[in-house]
Parts: structure tokens; C-alpha cells; sequence
């Protein structure tokens, strides 16, 4: 039988119940880069709602690296912690708990979409990137190209987060290496003007990620899974070296490619014809290609619709975003529609796991029985 899109995936040491998989957004209501109650809220109503694997939204490895002042952080050990408990919601909501790692780049210091004009004072932080070479955009800023020192201590950033995601629980990890952040603009000639040995040849622009996959790798454990977010087609950016940079990754502990595009001008890829599913060709070419597992994302919003992209085996996993902002109940309603049996099947797997925690926190406890 092929796979649906409610049977269980086996990545590493991770099952996922499901092949629903929330994409990462950014919600802008950080305080100093530390998850509020709003948090909370979230992700534990997208848990709820059925996904097998939820996935917070970008989280920064640095300050210098955040998009916003309210982006989410990881730059330190003390709000470990605080992000364990963002872990216990989603698993108490029956899903899988995964972060994305980022470093704006050239992309920082921004307000939040709904807020017009510069950024706010706070936002005092540098522009990082691999060459002093602005988005390209109207009123873009010339960013700071990197010292040798600057890359180490990022690379190093990135390592020091997915130990800190590690101990807090997360089991999924992925990279933000599309969409014309820091990483996509190592990728890109467009961005990355430099003559050093992180700059040239497609091997030297594939440098920076690889070294934060090995780095992350010796704190990550090999059980595991670590995905990477790929800007599949772009400007001066073929399919042809997205299958080139994905078999490296491939040899170097990388499990899943998200397979997005475009990004690298601050825009969507010139090219890309937006509708339902544009960016599924890109994973299953990815998957096709190369044997790795990916995740399609981009319009994906029908039950039928997700359901054919598993069963034909154009990509493992698939992405919402949006939707699920309208109706984070989209995957018990698509198993619905699907003819899963019992799709809250889940709700034994969570009582079990709220008393368990209740039985640590109570020795002894012994839940009523009463109607």
C-alpha cells in the first residue's frame, strides 16, 4: 500500500504520526527574544489540531541575527527552560516538537509586517552578510560584511542553539537556509561577492552551511532528524545546483529538504507561477534526484490535494502555513474527509502524557473516575 498522509514516518529516531507538518511562522511577540503566553496559546491549539510535527517558527542563533525585536532566541542557557514548556504543550497535544534555526542576515532589524516605516530604536544591531551588498530593494541597507571571526562565532551560534533545542526536548531541527537570510546568502553568487575560500566556486559557497550541519551534528543527537530549508529555484539559482548542494548535505547528517524558492532579492522567485502546489515539482525533482526525503510546501490547502502529493511519492511531508492560521483544526478535518476512522485517536496519548506529569508532580495521584 503507498503511504497516506495519516500514516505514520520514521525519521532517525522520530515517528511522526502523521505527515501533516505545521511550517514554521514567525509571530513577532517575543520579549527579548524569549516566548510569551502568546506562544503558548499557538502552538498548543496547532498541536492540538492534529499535525504529526510542529515546527516553531524561526528562532534565532544570535541578537545580531534577529529579523525583528520580537523574533524568538536561543542565544542563551537560562531560557532553556521556557522553551522546555513550549515543548511539554505541543507533545501534550500529540504532536512532535520541532524548531527552525535562523540568522536574518541581511534581512534584520525590521519591524513586524503590520507596522509601517523604520525600525524601532531598539533595533540597534549590525547587518550581517557575506559581502556589503544591500537586498536590491528600495531603501535596503548596505549590511557588514563578515570577518573570518564573524563567521566562526556564527557557526559556533548555530551549534550552541541546537544544544539548547536539545535539552529543552525539540526532536526535529531545521535550518533557515532559503528565503534570502544569512545562509541562502552565503548560497547565492547574487549576494555573496567574496574572493576567500567562502566565496567563488559552488563549493565555497556551500562552506558556511556545511560547517553549521557538521558543527550542529556533534551537538545534535543522531537520533534526531535535521531538516534544511532550501530556496529550491531563484535568481542566478538552478534546480541543477539545488541537487548538488542537497547530495552534500546528504553525506554531512541532513535528513529532510524543505523545498521552497525564491527570497534572495527580498521577492518571490520571478519565475514561479503562484497557485495551488506551485512549489511541489521542486520536492519531488529534490526527491526524485537525489533519494532524499522532502517536504513540499507553498498553497498546499486541500485534504485531497495533500493526500495526492504523499501517495504519488512527489514528496514525504508536507507543509501548511496560512491555512492553518485560518483553521489550525485543517488536519482532524482532512483526515475526516479522508475516511481516517477515528482522527482524534490521539486523545488517549495525551491523557497519558498529562498524567504522567501529573504522577511526577503528585506521587500517588489517582485521577477521578467520577462522570
Amino acid at each position: 500500500m503507498p503511504p497516506t498522509l495519516f500514516s505514520p514516518i520514521e525519521i532517525r529516531g522520530v515517528r511522526l504520526p502523521n505527515r501533516v507538518v505545521v511550517s514554521p511562522m514567525w509571530q513577532y511577540s517575543g520579549v527579548d527574544g524569549r516566548p510569551t503566553p502568546t506562544h503558548t496559546v499557538h502552538y498548543g491549539r496547532l498541536a492540538e489540531g492534529g499535525a504529526g510535527l510542529v515546527i516553531q517558527e524561526g528562532t534565532t542563533v544570535d541578537r545580531r541575527g534577529r529579523g525583528t525585536v520580537g523574533d524568538l532566541g536561543l542565544w542563551e542557557d537560562d531560557v532553556v527552560p521556557r522553551y522546555a514548556q513550549l515543548v511539554e504543550v505541543v507533545k501534550a497535544g500529540g504532536a512532535v516538537p520541532g524548531i527552525q534555526l535562523i540568522h536574518a542576515g541581511r534581512k534584520g532589524r525590521r519591524n513586524a509586517p503590520w507596522i509601517p516605516g523604520t525600525p524601532p530604536p531598539s533595533a540597534d544591531w549590525p547587518l550581517l552578510a557575506p559581502s556589503a551588498v544591500p537586498m536590491g530593494l528600495e531603501g535596503a541597507e548596505t549590511p557588514v560584511e563578515m570577518t573570518l571571526r564573524d563567521i566562526e562565532d556564527t557557526v559556533a551560534a548555530f551549534a550552541d542553539a541546537a544544544r539548547r533545542a536539545d535539552e529543552a526536548g525539540y526532536e526535529v531541527l531545521e535550518l533557515q537556509a532559503a528565503h534570502g537570510y544569512l545562509i541562502h546568502s552565503f548560497l547565492s553568487p547574487l549576494a555573496n561577492r567574496r574572493t576567500d575560500h567562502y566565496g567563488g566556486s559552488t563549493e565555497n559557497r556551500f562552506r558556511f552551511l556545511v560547517e553549521i550541519v557538521d558543527r550542529i551534528r556533534t551537538v545534535w543527537p543522531d537520533a534526531k532528524a535535521l531538516f534544511v530549508r532550501l530556496s529550491c529555484v531563484d535568481v542566478e539559482w538552478t534546480i541543477d545546483q539545488t541537487v548538488e548542494l542537497v547530495g552534500e548535505l546528504r553525506t554531512h547528517g541532513v535528513d529532510v529538504i524543505d523545498c521552497s524558492s525564491g527570497g534572495i532579492t527580498g521577492l518571490p522567485y520571478p519565475g514561479s507561477k503562484t497557485g495551488y502546489g506551485y512549489q511541489v515539482p521542486y520536492a519531488h525533482q529534490i526527491r526524485e534526484r537525489t533519494g532524499s526525503r522532502t517536504m513540499a510546501v507553498g498553497h498546499i490547502v486541500r485534504a485531497a490535494q495533500a493526500q495526492s502529493i504523499i501517495e504519488h511519492g512527489r514528496a514525504d511531508l508536507v507543509a501548511l502555513g496560512r491555512e492553518l492560521l485560518y483553521n489550525p483544526n485543517w488536519p482532524l478535518d482532512a483526515a475526516r474527509k479522508l475516511g481516517v476512522p477515528d482522527p482524534y485517536v490521539r486523545a488517549p496519548a495525551r491523557i497519558s502524557h498529562w498524567l504522567g506529569k501529573r504522577e511526577q508532580s503528585f506521587p500517588g495521584f489517582v485521577p477521578s473516575t467520577a462522570g
